[in-house]
């Protein structure tokens, strides 16, 4: 003879938490939720920008330097405005051919090009940075709400307490349960922010370091028409210079 199987629906679940909760619990749980998935947008975007960009050094490193002046090379750079170096290397040639003007005549041709190339490094700096600081907000901030959710939660168990006159378990499991769900929230909300924050700073790190190995060479090529690279560095001729 077959037993009939009964569910019961679980009192103290997050969907009870929801049902029963206050303006306070609920906007801890819709803070937090908020929190989680702006954090998860900005580690998927930021990953495929750094992936995009470390593919961009890497054609920059295999065609830009292959080229025999860096004006081919440039044209060689695909990805339109969205490709960095192709950017810097526009940037560099132009400042170049726009030295000895009547404004720019009285600085020497290795700090303009300097100036230009370092403040195409600033830019693409501050635009790697955007967003990170919310990651880094959401991994010190969602443990403390989840705290503050918790010791509401234990408040209510205290209040419930003292309602009734007795410690019973069906009166405090209720909101001892909602304090400790809301402790685990902030947790789950805080661990991937501070290990995608940690992860895309260290990628980060790792472009600018092709960036700013780019710029250099670039500056050198411009201003000597050679690219420093040991002792087989390879001549590019036709360099934009004055």
């Amino acid at each position: 003879m077959a037993t009939e199987t009964v569910t019961t629906d679980n009192p103290y679940g997050i969907g009870a938490l929801w049902a029963q909760g206050d303006f306070v619990a609920k906007g801890v749980l819709v803070l937090l939720a908020l929190m989680s998935a702006y954090s998860w947008f900005i580690i998927f975007t930021k990953w495929w920008e750094q992936r995009r960009l470390l593919a961009q050094a890497a054609e920059a490193e295999k065609n830009f330097w292959a080229a025999d002046n860096i004006k081919t090379g440039l044209n060689k750079l695909g990805g339109g405005a969205g490709n960095i170096f192709k950017m810097m290397a526009a940037e560099g040639i132009d400042a170049a051919e726009h030295h000895g003007s009547r404004l720019t005549s009285q600085v020497p041709l290795h700090e303009w090009i300097d100036n230009v190339l370092a403040r195409a490094t600033a830019r693409i700096n501050n635009t790697l940075s955007n967003q990170l600081p919310f990651l880094a907000t959401t991994g010190s901030t969602a443990p403390f709400i989840g705290l503050f959710g918790t010791v509401w939660g234990i408040y209510h168990a205290l209040v419930a307490i003292g309602v009734a006159g007795q410690a019973s378990i069906d009166k405090v499991a209720g909101p001892v349960g909602e304090a400790l769900i809301m402790t685990a929230i902030g947790l789950a909300v805080a661990v991937p922010a501070v290990l995608g924050y940690n992860f895309l700073l260290g990628r980060n790190k790792k472009i600018m370091e092709r960036v700013r190995l780019f710029s250099n060479d670039l500056e050198q090529v411009i201003v000597s028409g050679s690219r420093v690279e040991g002792r087989s560095a390879p001549m590019i001729s036709g360099a934009a210079k004055k």
